[in-house]
């Protein structure tokens, strides 16, 4: 793990940091956004998640998501960057934030910086979660959940105990997402690199980037993310 020096701002308090986490699709950013809410009351706002809230509804902008979600590109800075805006606007001025999936380019980067001072934030740290992209694609590949309770499982390193029934709820019924084939990862992947990852000297430059192991177990990944959180 290389953890860069922190920033002179002030933090927020545990309750309180706004941090990044950084990484392609399927590094594991959503798992452990969750765990960082569940053990420190923190939010996560990711924008995969309500971009596809978006879809479901129908809405104009749901609709110009979809066409860009579905190709494996990228939305425009525009649309994500005032979904992050008015989530921001609805959070206790306190509450810690995780933000998921954004920013993904310089842009989005220069963007947040602004709509954090309009809110009276601070950046804290900014982890990256380091994978290898072949193991990663048949990480991504090979998930699926149950369509009826949402368990999540994987065709090699998580399967159901007795086949084709939900460890939880029993169902029969699963399902994968349409954007989890290796052509579509790879776009995913190449946008990541070509699009984010110049984004990483920028926070590096500020003191902010910590960088973590995205391949290790998942207790492992959330164990390095505590101590850099608890060294703040």
């Amino acid at each position: 793990m290389d953890v860069s020096a922190k920033s002179d701002g002030q933090p927020n308090g545990s309750g309180g940091l706004n941090i990044i986490l950084l990484g392609p699709p399927g590094a594991g950013k959503g798992t452990q956004a969750s765990r960082l809410e569940a053990d420190r009351g923190m939010v996560q706002l990711s924008t995969g998640d309500m971009l596809r809230a978006a879809v479901k509804s129908g809405s104009p902008v749901g609709l110009k998501a979809k066409a860009v979600m579905e190709a494996g590109e990228l939305v425009s800075d525009e649309i994500v960057s005032g979904i992050i805006d008015e989530k921001l606007g609805l959070l206790e001025p306190g509450q810690g934030v995780i933000f998921d999936g954004y920013p993904r380019t310089a842009p989005q980067a220069e963007q947040l910086d602004t709509i954090l001072t309009r809110h009276g934030r601070s950046l804290d740290h900014v982890i990256e979660l380091e994978v290898n992209e072949d193991k990663l694609v048949a990480r991504i590949v090979g998930r699926f959940t149950c369509a009826n309770c949402g368990a999540g499982y994987h065709d090699v390193f998580k399967q159901t105990k007795v086949a084709n029934t939900c460890d939880v709820c029993g169902s029969h019924d699963f399902k994968r997402r349409p954007d989890d084939n290796e052509e579509t990862v790879r776009t995913r992947m190449a946008e990541y690199r070509a699009k984010t990852e110049p984004i990483i000297p920028i926070y590096a430059a500020r003191g902010l980037l910590a960088r973590v192991d995205g391949m290790g177990e998942i207790d492992a990944v959330t164990a390095a993310i505590e101590a850099i959180l608890d060294a703040t």
